[in-house]
């Protein structure tokens, strides 16, 4: 198990750096096709289409070949799409080749987080904590090295870093061995025999689980829509707000996901010691009072304090309300994850959609206060969702705990 834990590490890894590529370049990506931020949006909105189609098309790539070859496929798409973002193709052409890359990637964190849930019963919250610190150092280690590489003026190696990577992943999952889990990985089983019953579709989300259901949905929208914004847009806001240098904005992204990692490291311990719902309602809260911050920052040295504290918030919210919504809802482990990262592969494309378009028609601080308003319904949802919890405990007080 801990074999798969850690070549699942490797692949949120490789997730991490894939989803921050485009961002981390993006300057001189637009520079060099003469284009502006509503282009740049719509090129993210792209990628993450093809992320929402990876996951919803993952339950039949599983049936039809198993998890194992799903993630080989995936992963080589990834890598494929990777090498010609750096032949630099027409600007039309860069089109397609988003909506490769969104769908392996989107497909393998859709495949790993639903093995991870559904596999490991006690401490989910750190075995999942675990995967997205890999993802954090991922997102983190591909500005600097993206801020060198432009530095150099050698951007567009940046690209092969990832298909690199990308290829080491192939290698381990093709000739790992796992044990027992060998079977899960490799067979094409049908959906009513993996024993979380999801023949049953939407009627497993019947009445009150529908509302948790539909609550979880919005919350994973806008969380991974304004993670991916400020991940894809940090550096385009601090040139645009403050003058600075391509390379130097390009660092802020790096700050962001140190800060992500660092915060990830303990966000499991956290969540399984002061319960998951108590974690995300007071990240959301934390999250949201420092977006409220951000339009206020006018120096470098606020803005990337500001940046810090705010991935240090955000660092345990995916991972955690991942692990707390499938909790809310037993007996829906395979299905609840990838509807939920759907969800946030939605978010992730329509929300940096609205950002470039923003960033071109408003000022900068009218986008940043956009992203405070996103804050503001993550601290009602997580809030609402607090209370549906707490109303559950108290119905079950006087009666016998179920598992």
């Amino acid at each position: 198990m801990k074999k798969l834990i850690w070549i699942g590490c490797l692949s949120y890894f490789l997730i991490g750096l894939a989803h921050v590529i485009l961002g981390s370049v993006l300057p001189v990506v637009l520079e060099h096709y003469n284009r502006d931020y509503s282009d740049s949006g719509t090129l993210i909105f792209t990628q993450f289409t093809g992320f929402l189609l990876g996951v919803l098309v993952s339950p039949w790539f599983n049936r039809r070949f198993g998890k194992r070859v799903e993630l080989l496929i995936a992963t080589g798409l990834l890598c494929c799409c990777e090498l010609l973002y750096m032949a630099l193709p027409p600007w039309g052409w860069l089109y397609i080749i988003a909506l490769g890359a969104g769908f392996g990637f989107g497909m393998i964190e859709a495949v790993i987080g639903t093995v991870i849930i559904s596999a490991i019963k006690e401490n989910t919250a750190i075995a999942m904590s675990r995967l997205e610190v890999l993802f954090g150092i991922g997102a983190l280690v591909m500005p600097l090295i993206a801020s060198g590489l432009m530095e150099a003026g050698y951007w567009r190696i940046s690209f092969a870093v990832v298909a690199l990577f990308g290829v080491a992943t192939i290698a381990f999952w093709a000739k790992g061995s796992f044990g027992e889990m060998d079977q899960v990985l490799d067979q094409r089983s049908a959906p009513e025999k993996t024993g979380t019953q999801p023949s049953k579709g939407m009627r497993a989300y019947s009445g009150r689980r529908m509302l948790i259901l539909t609550l979880f949905i919005a919350f994973f929208f806008l969380y991974v829509g304004t993670e991916m914004s400020l991940a894809n847009f940090m550096p385009a806001m601090l040139i645009e707000k403050l003058g600075m240098k391509e390379a130097g904005a390009a660092l802020s992204v790096t700050c962001f996901w140190i800060a992500m990692s660092v915060g990830r490291i303990f966000a499991g311990y956290i969540a399984e010691k002061f319960e998951y719902r108590v974690y995300v309602l007071f990240s959301c809260l934390a999250s949201a009072v420092l977006l409220l911050l951000l339009p206020f920052t006018l120096q470098v040295w606020s803005s990337f304090a500001v940046i810090l504290m705010l991935g240090l918030a955000m660092s345990g919210i995916f991972s955690i309300a991942l692990v707390f919504a499938s909790k809310l809802l037993p007996g829906t482990e395979e299905a609840t994850p990838s509807i939920l990262i759907a969800s946030g592969g939605v978010g992730g494309a329509v929300l940096p959609l609205l950002t470039g378009w923003s960033l071109d028609h408003m000022a900068v601080n009218e986008t940043q206060w956009m992203f405070a308003g996103f804050a503001g319904g993550l601290l009602l949802i997580s809030g609402l969702a607090f209370r549906i919890q707490q109303g559950n405990l108290e119905k079950t007080s006087n009666c016998p705990e179920r598992e």
